[in-house]
């Protein structure tokens, strides 16, 4: 694919510390841009970058700028949500020297209505095949997806999941990605082919990180993935997910969560925003 001059239209890999990016995802080997490496990118990426929105939560707001980024999630032990997950990945990605697009998906999980389109991905073509990388939705997959006309049901290590091909209402093709989990087969999200670019995620970003009735404006909401399994904190609810679909539940203090956090999810907080959110003192916790 031909990328236009204007650097709008590009991911800023200038500016990436690829050296620091690879060390903080432990990814070692070779760097060419081929199936193989981007296999081992998204496996690191997704396994050691944990999904979380605790700026929001602290206070703050969510910049997009890589600067940014790089400091929170490669030289502090933090991570970040669909955005910024994407921003980074797809900043190594053009550094790399991969073919790519971003994409724009809408997350269901399982809703019947239609949601805005509010989660970034990315589609890499290597040798003529398109690949969906998910690096940023905080429960895998741990592999890029071939998009392929007929999927069913797959695995990808330990994790299922089935992936249907359909079309817009402009006839535009479409993908919906299905998972299993603990409430069985469910579908997360669905995404069509049309690019999007980093202004696009600018106005994603600002949406659900802003919005009263975004999920990520109301309470912590951070996941870990790992190949064996899936750690989630909703509020004060820790639930870890296997992949046979059971799971467990336990009901944490607020005071917990620092801890917590470092020990399970690898994310350590400075001690004034650990404090803080010790404190319990967000908007769904008031509200109750």
């Amino acid at each position: 694919m031909t990328t236009p001059r204007d650097p709008s239209y590009h991911w800023l890999g200038e500016d990436l510390d690829l050296d620091a990016y690879l060390a903080r995802i432990g990814f070692t080997g070779d760097r060419e841009p081929t199936l193989d490496t981007l296999r081992r990118l998204v496996h690191a990426h997704t396994t050691t970058l944990p999904f979380e929105n605790l700026e929001i939560i602290l206070g703050r707001g969510i910049p997009l700028d890589l600067e940014t980024i790089q400091d929170k999630m490669i030289r502090h032990r933090r991570g970040g949500y669909c955005y910024e997950n994407v921003a980074l990945f797809a900043a190594a990605l053009e550094r790399l020297g991969f073919d790519f697009t971003g994409l724009s998906g809408r997350v269901s999980m399982g809703a019947p209505k239609l949601l805005a389109a509010t989660h970034a991905m990315v589609r890499v073509v290597i040798d003529g095949q398109a690949w969906l990388c998910d690096v940023g939705f905080g429960s895998g997959p741990l592999e890029p997806i071939e998009l392929t006309a007929d999927r069913g049901e797959f695995a990808l290590g330990a994790w299922r999941y089935r992936l249907e091909r359909g079309a817009t209402a402009l006839g535009t093709e479409q993908w919906t990605l299905h998972h299993f989990g603990r409430d069985g087969w469910i579908d997360r999200h669905t995404v069509d082919v049309n690019p999007a670019y980093r202004i696009d995620y600018e106005v994603g970003n600002h949406y659900v990180s802003t919005w009263p009735r975004s999920p990520f404006t109301t309470r912590p909401f951070i996941q870990r993935f790992l190949p064996e399994l899936h750690h989630v904190i909703d509020g004060t609810t820790w639930t870890t997910e296997y992949p046979d679909g059971t799971f467990e539940v336990r009901e944490l203090e607020p005071a917990e969560l620092p801890k917590v956090l470092e020990e399970a999810f690898d994310i350590e907080l400075d001690a004034p925003d650990a404090a803080k959110l010790a404190l319990g003192e967000w908007p769904a916790r008031r509200a109750g």
